[in-house]
């Protein structure tokens, strides 16, 4: 638990001061976010402020983890570490896609197949990693089986898993990347979602089937280093949503919200709760929902459902304020999490096999 608590403080310390200097750095510069013309008219206020800031919580989460394991010598694990990959290197590919949009002054960074390639790459190399380096338990940091709460049985195969696991990095990234299209929705969102793993991982640490017998336990490797990343990057978001709050100083950027939505997706399958997923990060499924509907209908009919795609600029555009928009999404998001947490504990207290 001192890990656990040591790592969320450390990233949040990081990130809470670390932060300005990194404004300061930016402005400094003239690494300015660009606002596209067909977006809602209000955000052309926002023209200038300081993009990239994603780094800072990726510096964070790496000081908190790194830092938490040098003060109680701790050794690292394979899962912890392979998040932390998965993290940095889809943060890496939007630190490309971002330089590219405020060096070149384009709205547009990395051309779609670039960014799909650099997504490809980092997700199938966590995959393949992650289905190797069997503990003395014979756990692996991922199972080949698809997992709601813990594994269901249905085995997919080395290969299909790769491909599953591309999908759902592919998806959690991009939809952590819809999403963050207003100040400190999605760090703040990020912060509740991250805040569930914390507590999955001390669960299942305490009814881990290394440690526990019964038809209960979990069948994880590293389930409490998997909370230890988790408060990392909680602590690293807190910091950041100080700066990022409206009127935000600073954007994360590409660089924080692919690497944000790949650690969710790495924690959600090296801690067997995939499907989970679903309810835990709902926020962000209903934003990504939201832009496929909207181009499907109007593909299909040539109308839209929404005024404006995602669905948080929809309702910019019927009138709400933005901090309005943003509080009552962090009520939604804080409810499906919540949702998703009730339904982790409620599989334990039944017993139910999924």
């Amino acid at each position: 638990m001192r890990q656990v608590l040591l790592a969320a403080s450390l990233g949040l310390i990081f990130s809470l001061f670390g932060t300005p200097v990194a404004i300061r750095m930016l402005v400094r510069q003239g690494y300015g976010q660009l606002i596209r013309d067909d977006g809602p008219t209000s955000h052309h206020t926002k023209r200038g402020t300081p993009t990239m800031g994603g780094a800072v919580i990726i510096l964070g989460t790496l000081l908190g983890y790194f830092g938490a394991h040098a003060v109680t010598l701790r050794e690292v694990t394979a899962s912890g570490l392979l998040v932390l990959f998965l993290m940095t290197g889809l943060g890496l590919v939007g630190f490309l896609d971002d330089y590219i949009k405020v060096a070149k002054q384009r709205s547009l960074g990395l051309g779609p197949w670039a960014k799909l390639i650099g997504q490809m790459v980092i997700a199938v190399t966590f995959a393949v990693l992650a289905i190797n380096f069997p503990d003395g338990a014979g756990y692996e940091p991922a199972s080949t089986e698809i997992s709601f709460i813990r594994d269901t049985g249905l085995v997919l195969g080395s290969v299909l898993f790769v491909v599953w696991a591309y999908v759902m990095i592919a998806g959690t990234s991009n939809g952590v990347n819809l999403t963050d299209g207003l100040d400190g929705l999605a760090t703040g969102t990020s912060v509740m979602v991250f805040a569930s793993y914390v507590l999955i991982g001390i669960w299942q640490f305490g009814q881990n089937c290394a440690t526990t017998v019964g038809s209960k336990c979990y069948e994880v490797r590293d389930p409490l280093d998997l909370a230890v990343v988790a408060a990392a990057i909680m602590g690293a978001c807190f910091g950041f949503l100080w700066w990022n709050a409206s009127p935000a100083k600073i954007f994360m950027g590409d660089t924080g919200s692919l690497a944000l939505g790949g650690a969710l997706a790495g924690l959600a399958i090296t801690t067997r709760t995939q499907l989970l997923l679903v309810l835990i990060g709902g926020l962000f499924v209903l934003i990504a929902v939201s832009v496929i509907v909207q181009v499907g209908f109007f593909k299909l009919t040539g109308r839209r459902i929404f005024r404006m795609a995602p669905l948080q600029h929809h309702f910019e555009l019927v009138g709400w304020g933005e901090v309005t928009i943003v509080i009552r999404f962090w009520i939604i998001a804080g409810l499906l999490v919540a949702l998703g947490l009730g339904v982790f504990y409620a599989e334990w207290v039944t017993g139910s096999e999924t």
